[in-house]
């Protein structure tokens, strides 16, 4: 009972940190892993927590995604095609290798979310107004869309960050519109990786939805108070706690 609690508690969290800054995953993920979860399990259960805030989020901003609509095909055939290729390699790594990568993905997503708003603003400034080799532009563009998908699939925490960074690669600055194709995008690749971890049995549904409904029910109750909470406050306590639980990781995989 006590488990079940801590894990919605969590879950209530994470959801609410996504809805006003981002970085629940650095919640629900860790807390997974306390109530026992095996790390390759914990990841994918985390996925799955996280996929309805996802859907939802991207439903949200449906409207802001009207005039970018000719990408949702291209971009949803990427994202299902090398999401999949990222759950598949999740699957193929053990629990102890897993357990030594965790510490540097950790390090990898909390530096996203530290400086995510400087990388967005410098990708966005080298961008902008380039039309020369259009056709190799739009092939490494694509190339970079594949690379961030695969990490979605194999480790969900720093995601958003990762796709925002790609939209303003690819000219985009309606910030609107991208935090709406970032989470379509978001949502094909969890649906892809979730369900390619439910067919191989990788997921805790037990904990794993435990937290799901935290996460929905703290988003949503988060998005409907935002106004009342400072957002840079959230940002803070993510940033500590995101430190602190990289420093522990470090420490249980090499200490």
């Amino acid at each position: 009972m006590l488990e079940a609690l801590f894990l919605f508690l969590a879950g209530l969290i994470g959801g609410a940190v996504n809805s006003l800054a981002g970085g629940g995953s650095f919640i629900v993920f860790p807390a997974l892993l306390f109530v026992g979860v095996p790390p390759v399990i914990a990841n994918a259960s985390n996925t799955y927590a996280a996929l309805p805030g996802y859907a939802s989020g991207a439903f949200g901003y449906w409207h802001a995604m009207g005039q970018y609509k000719d990408r949702l095909v291209i971009y949803g055939v990427i994202a299902a095609v090398f999401g999949y290729v990222g759950a598949e390699l999740l699957l193929v790594v053990s629990d102890e290798l897993f357990s030594l990568v965790v510490p540097w993905l950790m390090a990898f997503a909390v530096l996203l979310f530290i400086f995510g708003g400087q990388l967005n603003g410098f990708v966005a400034s080298r961008s902008g107004g380039r039309r020369g080799l259009k056709m190799l532009g739009t092939v490494l563009l694509m190339a970079f869309l594949a690379g961030v998908c695969i990490y979605g699939g194999f480790f969900n925490a720093g995601l958003g960050i990762l796709l925002l960074a790609f939209l303003a690669t690819a000219g985009m600055s309606d910030i609107h519109a991208m935090n709406g194709l970032k989470l379509y995008v978001s949502s094909v690749v969890a649906v892809v990786a979730v369900a390619r971890f439910a067919f191989n049995g990788s997921i805790d549904w037990y904990h794993g939805s435990i937290a799901l409904v935290g996460v929905t029910i703290g988003g949503y109750v988060a998005a409907r108070n935002a106004h009342r909470i400072p957002t840079q406050w959230i940002r803070m306590a993510v940033i500590v706690y995101g430190v602190f639980m990289t420093g522990y990781f470090f420490w249980g995989a090499y200490g």
